[in-house]
């Protein structure tokens, strides 16, 4: 018999109306629960919501501080020196009871060169941190570090940005005679004038709190960053005078409202900047959209799990044939690929779209990265399946086949995706477990110079998707090949159950 009739002859006997209401039930809810959530997700904005800053990749990004700015022309330069640089960081813990003075890791505060006020547009900036020293970024993704260490009156901090056409070039030193360049980037289609000035901003205080049985969840809090410059020189092409405004909306928090607004004073030739935010890629606010339109993904799981290890197990009953066995597997492998198609086709899609409808902030996705999660999980599901189906073989019980199935692939996914487990544990076990696979989904990136939660329960992979699938593969090989050596039959086509 030929290879495309077994397969045709084995479809045949898979398509047991059971099996494929068992299926349909599995695409059918990953479909109905990221709907549910999706349409019950509505924007809380008491208006209009502001529009969200996009860069000219057209990535959604973070572009909110304070600016004191005036206009530059083509070849040009700002130098300023830094001489503090504090913060407030309101109500963190343990008591949560008074707002402290210091600065988050990633609060900014120094020069930037940026192509006018729209939240999105092209910058290069040079600037002291919190806790990284000085550091040269550009157009949000692009970070090089300078000196390390603080800036006080003591050991205060030249910084010097230079333009010559689309070329910014970012220079630090510790007298203003000696410098040191950090970093040199080219903003291409930067008109004749931009904007260039003094600048401040800190994102949210990131901490963690404990829950479960190790697990944690996010809790950010305002800050605020002041920056001190004196000696502020502009040179070549500068014109106009200084304006001081905010970029992206500031000022509605209770302490900038009564204690310290963010804005820009100068007394006696010295400058002082206070503000709010950052200037860099999206995080994870925003980001999990993907994560959550398929919430329904466990429970599909699950009953694909059920589904092929009960027909391994079938199939072991049957003492096929090791070819048998494999057009078996292959055919189990088409159908829940299919059934994985389907539903994350018809999810994510209708889900984003809904979430836009609903006024929330839907990153847009690359159409390769779209597929690639389409395609990517309808894999993973048949990949999933084929392993499930080959411990039933190898079992020959179907429910010990289903409870190893479920403890080695669902299970793994499932407590992973909440935060229980702690996420050491949560990593290892989407490094070494089937479960790895689903790294196919993932579409956060994690940035060294944004401050998130980068775990498995915020919808961070410990492995890239390659990897991840590789894992997933090397079980599904290893399985199979167990399922094959101690089957007893002849190599023939006999066994198949017509029923």
């Amino acid at each position: 018999m030929s290879t495309t009739e077994l397969l045709r002859r084995e479809w045949t006997a898979f398509r047991r109306p059971g099996r494929l209401i068992a299926l349909t039930a599995a695409a059918l809810t990953v479909i109905a629960l990221g709907l549910l959530f999706t349409f019950n997700i509505h924007s809380s904005c008491p208006g209009p919501c502001p529009a969200v800053p996009v860069a000219d990749d057209g990535s959604i990004v973070s572009d909110k501080f304070w600016f004191l700015h005036r206009d530059l022309s083509r070849e040009g330069s700002i130098t300023v020196r830094m001489t503090s640089m504090t913060g407030t960081i309101t109500y963190p813990p343990p008591n949560h009871d008074q707002i402290v003075s210091g600065l988050v890791p990633w609060a900014k505060a120094g020069i930037i060169v940026k192509d006018g006020m729209r939240e999105g547009s092209q910058y290069a900036a040079l600037m002291m941190t919190g806790s990284h020293g000085v550091r040269f970024q550009h157009d949000y993704r692009n970070d090089v570090a300078g000196s390390a260490g603080g800036v006080s009156a003591q050991s205060p901090r030249w910084l010097r940005l230079t333009r010559s056409g689309n070329m910014i070039t970012g220079s630090e030193s510790a007298d203003g005679s000696q410098w040191h360049t950090v970093a040199t980037a080219t903003l291409d289609g930067l008109p004749d004038t931009v904007q260039v000035g003094l600048f401040a901003t800190s994102p949210g205080d990131l901490t963690l709190r404990k829950v479960g049985l190790g697990g944690a969840i996010e809790e950010v809090r305002f800050t605020q960053a002041v920056g001190v410059f004196d000696d502020v020189t502009v040179e070549g092409g500068a014109t106009g005078k200084w304006d001081s405004d905010s970029v992206g909306e500031m000022n509605h928090t209770d302490w900038e409202k009564y204690h310290n607004a963010s804005g820009a004073v100068e007394k006696d030739g010295v400058i002082t900047i206070s503000g709010t935010g950052d200037i860099g890629p999206l995080g994870e606010e925003g980001t999990r959209i993907v994560e959550n339109t398929l919430l329904g993904l466990p429970v599909a799981l699950i009953i694909v799990v059920i589904v092929a290890a009960r027909y391994g197990a079938r199939t072991a009953g049957e003492a096929a044939s090791r070819r048998v066995i494999v057009a078996r597997a292959l055919v189990v492998a088409g159908a829940n690929f299919v059934t994985g198609l389907v539903a994350v086709g018809i999810v994510l899609p209708a889900g984003m779209a809904s979430l836009k409808g609903n006024g929330i902030v839907v990153p847009s996705l690359p159409v390769p990265t779209d597929a690639r999660v389409i395609v990517g999980l309808a894999a993973v599901l048949a990949l999933c399946a084929v392993v499930a189906y080959g411990l039933g073989v190898r079992m020959r019980r179907g429910w010990s086949a289903i409870l190893i199935g479920v403890s080695l692939i669902a299970l793994p996914y499932a407590v992973t995706a909440f935060p229980l487990l702690p996420d050491a544990v949560s990593d290892w076990l989407l490094r070494l477990t089937p479960a790895a696979g689903f790294a196919v989904k993932q579409t956060l990136v994690e940035y060294p110079q944004v401050t998130e939660h980068y775990a498995p329960s915020a919808g961070y992979f410990p492995l890239p998707a390659w990897a991840g699938l590789a894992v997933l593969c090397a079980y599904t090989v290893t399985v199979i090949r167990t399922a094959l050596g101690p089957t007893p039959a002849a190599d023939t086509d006999a066994g198949t159950d017509w029923r």
